[in-house]
């Protein structure tokens, strides 16, 4: 079994980095370059950056602080909001970011995400998957332009797959921000029709929780980040105590 991952994920609103409840009432938690430093510092083996209005306002990611956090670590990152085209990828790649992370635009043009491995390689196309009720989402990071997709789950996740996704990241919009677990049934759920790494996202509240996916071997990774940020789950901890189960952590 490979190594797990432990990833905090970082939402990035107007340039500051932002933590709500179910994608709504957002606080600010601070400076992406900076959170980003300390991430790397206390152990994270990956982080990601969620531009969360860049698709609803129709705009791209803001580069600025992506190069900042280019700047500042050397451990593996992803950004995502707004990447609606390979030139926009090329850019992001270019500030320093490792991988790409597409949702909404993918959504909306499925090619795109053809388009990004032909050309990038599929380890660098990260497919984020927003979900609730076994329905997807798009637009999620404003309520207010947050409609409903004719996709179903398990057809999008084999549609990425074919099309050179590298990674999904699976977010249960239900769980996000609760801390009540991860939501174990949908990851069983789509576990059978998986071929590429899937990161588990939305509703970590304790280490046992991140015990729980990786027991059964429902992911390659955990992503939070209500719990990291507030320091209530400290990276180390979770390690040592996921060590401590026999679970394979880097």
């Amino acid at each position: 079994m490979l190594a797990k991952r432990i990833i905090p994920c970082l939402d990035v609103k107007d340039g500051r980095v932002v933590k709500g409840v179910k994608f709504q009432n957002h606080r600010d938690m601070g400076d992406p370059a900076e959170l980003a430093e300390i991430y790397s510092k206390n152990g994270a083996d990956e982080l990601v950056f969620y531009d969360i209005t860049a698709s609803p306002e129709g705009r791209e990611v803001d580069l600025s602080w992506v190069k900042k956090v280019g700047e500042k670590i050397s451990i593996p990152f992803t950004v995502a909001g707004g990447i609606s085209s390979v030139e926009m990828a090329r850019q992001v790649l270019n500030a320093g970011a490792d991988k790409v992370s597409i949702n909404t635009p993918a959504l909306k043009n499925p090619d795109l995400i053809n388009e990004l491995s032909a050309v990038f390689g599929n380890q660098c196309v990260v497919i984020g998957i927003d979900t609730k009720n076994g329905e997807i989402y798009k637009n999620t990071g404003n309520p207010n332009k947050m409609s409903k997709d004719p996709w179903t789950i398990i057809e999008w996740i084999v549609e990425v797959q074919k099309r050179g996704a590298g990674e999904i990241v699976l977010n249960s919009m239900s769980q996000d921000g609760e801390k009540n677990g991860f939501d174990l049934e949908l990851l069983r759920k789509v576990k059978p029709y998986l071929d590429v790494p899937v990161v588990a996202s939305g509703g970590a509240g304790k280490v046992e929780h991140f015990e729980a996916i990786f027991r059964e071997n429902l992911a390659e990774a955990g992503l939070a980040a209500s719990i990291f940020h507030s320091g209530e789950v400290q990276i180390g901890n979770l390690k040592s105590y996921l060590r401590d189960e026999e679970i394979c952590v880097r």
